[in-house]
């Protein structure tokens, strides 16, 4: 077996729960031959003494610490001080099967702009729940990527999550990208990342079952609490994608970015049903009640599957009082059973 040097990205920010878990998890790999890169985004919490704990415990392990930048500086900085010529990212909170590096390398043929897709386990507080990607296992080059990139955005569910985890990627998938990148985004930072890279890849294999990843559901993250300037993000995400989608000629683009667009909002106006005040209805209607937004939500149809979805996506088409009472209370009942 040809050994790869294979880079263990690992962003951390007030980590300091979960740190120890997810750093042993990628020491005691059955794959050997790789180096992890902590990087240390001005933690307050203590993350940044673990990190120099395992320094100090294992040869491969280095550590950046630098300035708070957000996630997708980290991850930048990470791949700049990287030495292997596979970069894998983790996150801090995540944790990892002991074969899961082993079996990824296996389907690696060794050539640029190659990547590897694994599956995933969701940790909720209750309970668990197996994540696959949206398209067949196997390997996709050609006509068949092409498929595959033009589904990266602008459907319900992706073909391939855009999430930086659960992925091996060549390391030249990411040269040249950094024009693209908006530091500031604290939501979507992942696809921000990694679209630009899918749209440049020449080859992506899916692997079968491979539930290797441990994705923490934290409820307190910035993904699933009030975010006061999500809709903010959301518009400088979708600006984002806009310049990666025109300058790597992503396929169906116009068409893609507007229904990405609309399942975007779909996040702000959950987030302003979690709105811990009572202006929540005011912002929802000011938002959806801009005429550009209202004429891309109706000029531009989008299939709605998931139920919940289906009541959010009323609720931004017709954003009246009585029926955001009823999308907040049902919300608060959903987080109660997470």
């Amino acid at each position: 077996m040809r050994q790869y040097l294979v880079s263990v990205i690992v962003p951390v920010y007030n980590k300091k729960e979960y740190l120890e878990q997810c750093v042993e998890s990628i020491l005691s790999q059955t794959y050997k031959h790789l180096e992890v890169v902590l990087v240390d985004d001005e933690s307050a919490d203590g993350s940044g003494e673990i990190c120099d704990r395992y320094v100090a415990k294992d040869g491969r392990v280095r550590v950046i610490h630098q300035k708070n930048g957000g996630p997708t500086a980290a991850c930048a900085a990470g791949m700049k001080a990287a030495q292997g010529g596979y970069y894998m990212f983790v996150d801090g909170d995540d944790y990892l099967e002991t074969e899961m590096i082993a079996q990824m390398t296996q389907r690696l043929r060794g050539v640029e702009r190659e990547l590897v897709c694994c599956n995933y386990v969701m940790e909720k507080q209750r309970n668990t729940q197996k994540v696959r990607c949206n398209v067949e296992p196997g390997v996709y080059e050609g006509d068949s990527l092409r498929q595959l990139k033009a589904g990266l955005i602008g459907q319900e569910r992706r073909t391939v999550s855009l999430s930086r985890c659960m992925k091996l990627c060549e390391k030249s998938l990411f040269d040249g990208n950094e024009k693209y990148y908006d530091y500031s985004l604290r939501f979507g930072d992942d696809a921000n990342l990694m679209y630009p890279a899918l749209l440049g890849a020449v080859r992506v294999v899916i692997m079968k079952d491979a539930f290797y990843y441990h994705y923490r559901y934290v409820s307190g993250s910035l993904v699933h609490s009030y975010d006061k300037n999500l809709y903010e993000n959301v518009q400088k995400l979708m600006a984002a994608l806009l310049r990666e989608a025109e300058g790597k000629k992503a396929p169906d683009r116009e068409g893609a970015l507007s229904r990405e667009h609309c399942y975007m909002l779909l996040y702000v106006i959950k987030n302003e049903l979690r709105s811990p005040d009572r202006e929540y209805r005011k912002r929802i209607q000011d938002v959806f009640g801009e005429e550009k937004i209202k004429a891309l939500l109706q000029n531009t149809p989008i299939t709605v599957t998931d139920r919940a979805n289906q009541l959010l996506y009323m609720g931004m088409l017709y954003p009246g009082g009585m029926l955001l009472r009823v999308l907040r209370l049902i919300l608060r009942i959903y987080d109660k059973k997470k």
